[in-house]
């Protein structure tokens, strides 16, 4: 992309005023149209610069910090990659080597890492009613902290998943869409399938499924759920679904048929998550040290799991997609057939013809971590953006 394409492009991103500055991002569902439209263009810049050998820093000082209550390889790595794409220094909180681990209050660590912290990114997905509940009481702290005069500046918070939404994935798949079929607006009336699969693990979150139905739905795409019974989602989400498709045009419908949502669909998504009930109980027999219902929760579940090991996405099930073509997306690690597991999620051939594709989908996963960074960051952060663009300063000597 030319310098003066970037410049239109920023042009295009004045006119939309994400209402972020000095705030959070925790919840897609709760931000506006214009927020999120925002966050896709700004991504969607941030990448054309970094192909464009066109440094984005735009912070001299600063640290990004990172909790991340979970395993994680692509946003963990994202979390970092983004902060140092816009400047940032980094840094992770390992709560077992810290004073949290001799019961230092969630408000006493938030004040204690928000000193010249400008972002603080949490993941903390696998425990039903907990993860935004943290988040949110870490944002709290933050801003008291800051009103008081503790913080010379408030950091703002950026949700790296939670059990209820996981907006960096599902904004990044909206990117990966977008490239795919050539704009926002050509989304309209697609039809998406959002359907369970067969895992051979049996705790997998529910905040992607959700994330995805929310988000997609408030542009106007058809949006299918599909799961067996006991896979239900939350309310919260779900509600907001339901909201988004009859605001945009769009729809959104559930089915306990596989083959129903894949039927005519122009995108698949086929992911394992864990029953609502067994994502309630696990959080108590872990804190009560309950090993041996522990295992039998695990081995109920995965019973559970194995009587719909043939929720799995094969060429057969491809084949009824519009024109057999549809894309797939996956947020990785897949649980490849053959390949990571015995019977999983995908079936090997459709995953190896789909394979690239995910990395690409999550590539863009850095850059809207990015956008949502200068977003919360800058009062105008299309100036900041401009400001870069015109310095025009190679990350890279060639």
């Amino acid at each position: 992309m030319s310098q003066s394409e970037l410049r239109a492009g920023i042009d295009r991103l004045r006119a939309l005023a994400p209402g972020l500055h000095d705030r959070d991002f925790l919840l897609t569902w709760r931000e506006s149209e214009t927020t999120l439209r925002f966050l896709l263009a700004a991504a969607a810049l941030l990448e054309e610069m970094h192909r464009a050998n066109l440094s984005a820093r735009l912070f001299d000082t600063g640290l990004g910090l990172a909790i991340f209550r979970d395993k994680s390889t692509r946003t963990r790595y994202s979390f970092k990659s983004a902060c140092n794409l816009l400047g940032l220094g980094t840094e992770e909180l390992e709560e077992s080597t810290s004073q949290i681990a001799h019961g230092e209050t969630v408000r006493e660590t938030a004040a204690m890492i928000g000193f010249l912290s400008e972002v603080i990114g949490i993941r903390d997905d696998m425990y039903l009613g907990e993860g935004h509940a943290y988040m949110a009481e870490v944002a709290a702290s933050l801003a008291e902290a800051h009103s008081e005069g503790v913080l010379a500046q408030r950091p703002a918070v950026v949700n790296l998943q939670c059990d209820l939404d996981h907006p960096t994935q599902s904004l990044a798949d909206l990117c990966h869409l977008v490239r795919l079929f050539g704009s926002l607006e050509a989304l309209r009336g697609r039809r998406l399938a959002m359907t369970w699969a067969h895992s051979p693990s049996y705790g997998k979150p529910l905040s992607v499924p959700q994330g995805v139905v929310a988000l997609m739905t408030r542009f106007g795409m058809e949006v299918v759920l599909a799961h067996p019974e006991g896979y239900e989602l939350c309310e919260e989400p779900l509600d907001a679904a339901r909201h988004h498709a009859m605001q945009s045009g769009g729809s959104f419908t559930v089915t306990r048929s596989m083959e129903e949502a894949f039927a005519g669909a122009d995108i698949v998504y086929p992911k394992s998550w864990a029953p609502m009930a067994v994502m309630r109980e696990r959080p108590k027999l872990l804190r009560a040290g309950d090993r041996a219902a522990l295992a039998e929760l695990e081995r109920e579940a995965l019973a559970n799991n194995a009587r719909h090991r043939d929720w799995e996405c094969d060429d057969r099930r491809m084949a009824l997609t519009r024109g057999g073509a549809a894309h797939y997306l996956h947020c990785l690690p897949a649980d490849v057939t053959d390949v990571s597991c015995a019977a999983g999620e995908v079936s090997r051939s459709v995953f190896e013809r789909a394979r690239l594709d995910t990395y690409r989908e999550a590539g863009h996963k850095p850059f809207v971590i990015a956008a949502m960074i200068l977003a919360t960051r800058f009062e105008d952060p299309a100036a900041a953006l401009a400001a870069a663009v015109e310095r025009a300063r190679p990350r890279r000597r060639r």
